[in-house]
């Protein structure tokens, strides 16, 4: 600090004395009587250092009282390398003005701030106490750096340091001694087949082979499979197949036994007798909606499977014609498959009307009894008086017969009727057959 000035300006009445700055006493009880020995200078005589006094003044210069530590190895620690500290000046060299700063020279080096150099470490100092990792800032790489020689694809890729506190420093530290599990194979991947042994080769294969229970167990399921598979096939057929093929030859039939009388309409004479298997006549059923034609004979080849109804002709099964002035007229027909014409009879009540039409009359019968089973031996049920049907005296009947129960031949059913109209053709159909 530089001592106030005296004289005109310097606002003060009393006059200065420079000496009493001179005194040595006056140093004395601040030396010597130190409230805090560590921090403040060790007591002991202080050597007199020049002081810096204003150019007009007379007085020698004295010397500043030099302290224990090194103030200048102090900056040096924390401030870098400062410049050199200025000797005291002289009465002769002026005084330097603070608010100009010297001229550094052309090589010198820029000097940081105390605070700048402070801020480093601080920032450090704060990341360990956080228990963050110091990573240092990473470097731009240059060509320099490269090797020569080695493709930008082939240099490795640094692995990061690791993130976190130090108990993850730590845990990543001990895991780079471990050694690594064996990936796994990704989902849908197959693994590469260990290559087996020749013994195992031959286990391998004797047991892909079926034993012979298993073979002859295959086979027979394959046998019951194919013979369900044919079992279905023929109740198809038999249930649907002939029906089908029973209509068609039976609408042909009707066809050709209405043709032939259409051709012979005016010839005189009346047939009498019949080949097997020819048509003659067709019987009507109007509440069963049935219109089949009537063959010559039983034969379920000729006849019957034919869709047609068969008129027992045969000895010693013979029975009368329509036409005949006594007797019974006797048919047979199928109740189930191949046209199956007779079916429905059971559902037959007396009085319901049966028509026999042949080539020269429309003879008209009326349900009377039905015989709901019976063996297929019972052949009195085709008599001329045929017996439980109800009838005690001969007459013109008629007699249908038909298995029963129903897909079977086990039993036959036997419905009867008799004889209440004769019409000749060229009068008309009957009314039963006109509605």
């Amino acid at each position: 600090m530089t001592p106030p000035r005296h004289g005109a300006g310097a606002g003060q009445d009393e006059p200065h004395d420079p000496r009493a700055y001179e005194d040595p006493s006056a140093f004395e009880a601040a030396v010597h009587r130190l409230a805090d020995p560590l921090n403040d200078p060790l007591p002991g005589p202080e050597p007199v250092v020049p002081q810096q006094q204003a150019p007009y003044e007379s007085q020698a210069p004295q010397q500043a009282p030099q302290e224990w530590y090194d103030p200048d190895g102090y900056q040096r620690d924390w401030y870098g390398h400062q410049a050199p500290v200025q000797p005291p000046l002289t009465a002769s060299q002026p005084v330097p003005d603070p608010y100009v700063l010297p001229d550094p020279g052309p090589d010198a080096v820029p000097q940081p701030t105390a605070e700048e150099a402070m801020e480093p470490a601080t920032e450090i100092l704060g990341r360990i106490d956080a228990g963050d990792p110091v990573v240092p800032e990473p470097r731009e790489a240059t060509e320099a750096d490269e090797p020569e020689g080695v493709p930008d694809a082939a240099t490795p890729t640094p692995t990061p340091p690791p993130t976190g506190g130090r108990a993850e420093r730590r845990r990543a530290a001990k895991g780079h001694g471990r050694r690594r599990p064996a990936p796994r194979p990704a989902p849908g991947s197959t693994a590469p087949a260990k290559p087996m042994t020749r013994m195992e080769a031959r286990r391998a294969a004797k047991a892909a082979k079926d034993s012979p229970a298993i073979v002859i167990s295959r086979g027979i399921g394959e046998i019951f499979i194919t013979l369900g598979v044919l079992m279905l096939l023929f109740v198809t057929y038999q249930l649907w197949w002939t029906n089908v093929r029973a209509d068609q030859i039976a609408g042909r039939e009707t066809h050709k036994i209405q043709d032939d009388w259409a051709k012979n309409e005016n010839t005189p004479e009346k047939q009498e007798a019949f080949e097997p298997g020819q048509g003659f006549a067709i019987i009507h059923i109007p509440k069963l909606d049935v219109v089949t034609p009537i063959a010559e004979g039983t034969s379920k080849e000729k006849v019957l499977d034919r869709g047609m109804v068969g008129h027992y002709s045969e000895k010693p099964l013979k029975t009368a014609m329509p036409s005949a002035k006594e007797g019974n007229f006797a048919l047979a027909g199928h109740r189930n498959t191949h046209g199956e014409p007779f079916r429905y009879i059971n559902r037959l009540k007396p009085g319901d009307p049966i028509v026999v039409e042949t080539r020269e009359a429309y003879y008209t019968y009326e349900m009377t009894s039905v015989l709901a089973q019976t063996s297929p031996s019972n052949v009195s049920v085709i008599a001329p008086v045929p017996k439980q049907s109800g009838f005690t005296k001969p007459g013109r009947y008629i007699t249908l017969t038909t298995c029963t129960p129903e897909f079977t031949s086990t039993y036959r059913l036997i419905v009867w009727g008799k004889m209440v109209d004769e019409r000749p053709r060229s009068e008309g159909k009957p009314d039963v057959l006109a509605d």
